[in-house]
C-alpha cells in the first residue's frame, strides 16, 4: 500500500468511475452517431421522422432569428428610405426653385416683348421713331425731373424731340451728347403740354409739379366740366408732340382744373423711342418769337 505521501491528491474511487463513464459514453455517443449516419446513407427514408422532431424542435429558435434578422433590416431599410427621400426632396425643390427663376425670366421676356411691340405698334408706318431705346435712368427725389437714354447726336437725336414709351408721352428731349441725351420728363416744374380731354375738345395745359404727378390748368376759366377719370392725350398745339398720345388721367378735381396721375410712368418704362418733331417750323417760328421778346425786354430795361 502506497504512503499517504506518494499518493496523488483527490485521488478516490469515485472519481476514477466518473472518468470511466465519461470515456464509455463518449463512445457509445460515437458509434451511435456512425450507426445512424450509415443508417441515412443507406435508408434514408428511416430518418425522415427523426429530420423533422429536428426541424421541429429547431424551428421555434430559426423564426427568432430570422424575426431578427428581418427586423433589423426593415430598420435599414426604413432608415435608408428616409435618407434617399430627404435628399431627393432636396434635389425636388432645388429644381423647383430654378424652375421658379426660369420661368420668372420667361415671364420677363414676355413682357419685355409686348412692351416693344406696343411701342412699335404706336405709329402704324406713319411718322417712324428716330430711334427706340432704352430709359436708362430717371430722377425720382428732387423738385427737378430728367431722364437719360443712350442714344444721342450720333443717332440723329436732337433737342426738342419728343421721347414716347408704349403707354403714352414721358416728355422731351432737352440736351444732347455724342450717344446720350438728357429727357426734360413731364412732371418736371418746368414742362408745360398742351393737352385735350380725349372724350371731346376741351383744352388744357399739363403743368408738372415736380412731385410725380401733374397739373391740368384749363384755358377757359368758368364752370369746371373736367371729371375724375377723364383721359387727357396731346393736342398737337405748340409743335413738339403729334395728336392724340396718352398723357394723363384725372385723380382730383381743383377750381381750375385738376390734378392728374401720368399713364406712361418713367419708373415703370424700360423702352422708349424718340420722335421727330412734329411741326419743326412752329417750333422754330416759336422760338424766333421767344428770342425777339427777349431782346425786347432787354432793350426795354
Amino acid at each position: 500500500m502506497a504512503s499517504p505521501k506518494s499518493r496523488r491528491s483527490g485521488f478516490s474511487k469515485k472519481q476514477q468511475y466518473s472518468v470511466f463513464t465519461g470515456y464509455l459514453l463518449a463512445t457509445l455517443g460515437a458509434v451511435i452517431g456512425l450507426a445512424l449516419l450509415a443508417i441515412s446513407l443507406w435508408q434514408p427514408s428511416i430518418m425522415q421522422p427523426l429530420r423533422g422532431a429536428a426541424t421541429t424542435v429547431a424551428s421555434p429558435a430559426g423564426e427568432a432569428t430570422a424575426a431578427v434578422r428581418t427586423k433589423r433590416q426593415g430598420i435599414w431599410e426604413t432608415l435608408s428610405g428616409f435618407w434617399y427621400a430627404g435628399s431627393q426632396n432636396a434635389i425636388l425643390q432645388e429644381e423647383v426653385e430654378v424652375a421658379r427663376i426660369r420661368l420668372a425670366e420667361a415671364q420677363a421676356v414676355e413682357a419685355e416683348n409686348d412692351r416693344l411691340k406696343a411701342l412699335l405698334g404706336l405709329y402704324n408706318g406713319e411718322n417712324p421713331p428716330v430711334a427706340t431705346t432704352r430709359l436708362v435712368a430717371s430722377s425720382s427725389s428732387s423738385v427737378r425731373r430728367f431722364a437719360y437714354i443712350g442714344v444721342g447726336q450720333s443717332d440723329g437725336i436732337e433737342i426738342g424731340m419728343p421721347v414716347h414709351s408704349e403707354r403714352g408721352v414721358i416728355g422731351r428731349v432737352l440736351e444732347t451728347s455724342l450717344a446720350s441725351s438728357r429727357v426734360l420728363l413731364l412732371t418736371d416744374t418746368e414742362s408745360v403740354l398742351p393737352v385735350r380731354r380725349a372724350s371731346d375738345q376741351t383744352v388744357a395745359f399739363a403743368e408738372g409739379r415736380g412731385d410725380g404727378l401733374l397739373r391740368i390748368r384749363l384755358i377757359n376759366l368758368g364752370l369746371n366740366p373736367l371729371e375724375v377719370g377723364d383721359v387727357f392725350v396731346t393736342s398737337g398745339a405748340g409743335g413738339y408732340y403729334r395728336p392724340g398720345v396718352a398723357v394723363a388721367v384725372l385723380s382730383e378735381i381743383t377750381p381750375d382744373g385738376g390734378v392728374a396721375q401720368l399713364i406712361a410712368e418713367p419708373a415703370a418704362t424700360n423702352y422708349v423711342s424718340v420722335e421727330p418733331i412734329y411741326e419743326p417750323k412752329a417750333v422754330e417760328a416759336a422760338g424766333v418769337r421767344e428770342r425777339d421778346e427777349l431782346s425786347e425786354e432787354e432793350l426795354t430795361d
